[in-house]
């Protein structure tokens, strides 16, 4: 399994002969119980791999044609299979043509770690010193396996590794910096600050079950992790993008101010206004005190139910539904705004008979919910509210024939009039 691995310790310039590679000693002694390649099934040039005395055209060939032995081997999951092959290919690093040298370090980079991640031989120490090679190789793909290096070392459990190796690279630099290079750094401090987070955590964690007694040294560390957790996660959050998992974290933080908090989540909002904290931020929004704040609100719950990931989440319906009642004696116009620019297209988005259908029949909470928002934008002839008020009166449940009451009143005295339902009852 581990050949390839063997032969980039043995140096990349070493050259690869027929008898070095395929005469078994490259392959993995301790690995007998896995089958060995047919070689009869290879081509004839395939088992004479090396470039001495032999054309570029030919050697790239050569080099194509095991690539695809490669990719089948991987298709069929046969990893020793496909790590044999590997010895083989490793001599593109040699190739004459300059763009297929720059090519080829991220072509065996994949497809090794695709190997070492899967073959039931492979270890950690294994992958971290093929990881190593691999970024000496191509110095410009040096981020990039470094992030993939990480993520397989969290996936192991190793944190404090996988920071260690974050924190070299965020340190490395190599010539010109390109833009995928700015992009990776900051990706790098990005995963940095989120361990930094992990760790002010789990050091909080455990100050808190000491209740109080515990040495100035570890409060100090805690300190440490949480000033440098919320300097880099605040930075990255600045960039446009989706940061969940590094925003969740950022507002997650204590003694933080609830002004402090809102301004965080409303960068969020402009970034990602689809994003799960939304209802949060939403729910501080309504409990101000400021009327900008209502206003926003509104807008927040809107813009949520405007992405299909929220259609069937009741929470987001029911506080819809409780923000237009409460806005439509007051600041009916705020309704109007926002419903003026989705009238066209949330009654076949949200409130088709189909969905009416469905969403009473999976989700009785939800159809009610959205019933009763349908009923007051669109008015009682609605074909949504008309089917679930029907068959929840059918059911002979009260809820319903309130609603009932209660649209067939509101929405004409207050929505039809300000122009909110023109044209729109028909749906």
């Amino acid at each position: 399994m581990d050949s390839f691995v063997e032969q980039l310790k043995r140096g990349t310039e070493e050259e690869f002969t027929e008898e070095s590679a395929w005469d078994g000693s490259a392959v993995n002694t301790t690995n007998n119980s896995l089958p060995a390649v047919y070689l009869p099934l290879l081509p004839r040039y395939l088992l004479h791999p090396t470039t001495r005395g032999r054309k570029s055209t030919e050697f790239q060939e050569t080099k194509k044609a095991c690539l695809n032995y490669i990719q089948d081997a991987l298709l069929q999951h046969q990893w020793q299979r496909a790590a044999e092959f590997m010895t083989n290919y490793l001599e593109t690093l040699e190739n004459t043509s300059a763009e297929q040298r720059m090519a080829a370090p991220e072509v065996i980079w994949r497809i090794g770690t695709e190997i070492l991640c899967h073959h039931s031989k492979s270890s950690v120490e294994e992958f971290n010193y093929f990881a190593e090679q691999m970024k000496n190789l191509g110095v410009k793909k040096y981020l990039g396996v470094c992030l993939e290096h990480v993520f397989h070392l969290l996936c192991n459990g190793l944190i404090d590794d996988a920071y260690q190796n974050l924190s070299l690279a965020e340190g490395w630099r190599y010539g010109e910096q390109t833009i995928a290079q700015d992009k990776e750094l900051k990706l790098i401090q990005a995963y940095k600050g989120l361990l930094d987070y992990y760790n002010w955590a789990k050091k909080r964690k455990a100050v808190l079950e000491l209740d109080g007694d515990f040495a100035d040294s570890v409060e100090q560390e805690m300190h440490s992790f949480f000033r440098q957790a919320a300097v880099n996660l605040k930075e990255i959050i600045k960039i446009p993008g989706v940061w969940d998992p590094f925003v969740k974290c950022y507002v997650d933080r204590r003694g933080e101010s609830k002004k402090t908090l809102m301004s965080v989540l409303k960068i969020l909002h402009e970034i990602v206004p689809s994003h799960e904290l939304m209802l949060d931020y939403n729910a501080m929004l309504q409990k101000s005190k400021k009327r900008k704040h209502h206003r926003l609100g509104l807008e927040i719950i809107f813009t949520l139910l405007d992405f299909a990931g929220w259609k069937e989440h009741v929470k987001a319906w029911s506080c819809l539904a409780k923000q237009i009642l409460e806005n439509s004696s007051k600041h009916l116009d705020w309704v109007r705004e926002e419903w003026n620019s989705r009238k066209d297209w949330w009654p076949a988005f949200h409130f088709s008979h189909y969905l009416a259908k469905r969403n009473w029949q999976e989700n009785e909470s939800l159809a009610c919910e959205k019933a009763l928002v349908a009923g007051i934008l669109l008015g009682k002839d609605c074909k949504y509210f008309k089917y679930v008020s029907h068959e929840g009166c059918k059911a002979k449940k009260e809820k319903f024939r309130t609603m009932k009451k209660f649209v067939k009143k509101h929405s004409s005295t207050h929505l039809r009039a300000s122009g909110v339902l023109d044209s729109c009852t028909h749906l």
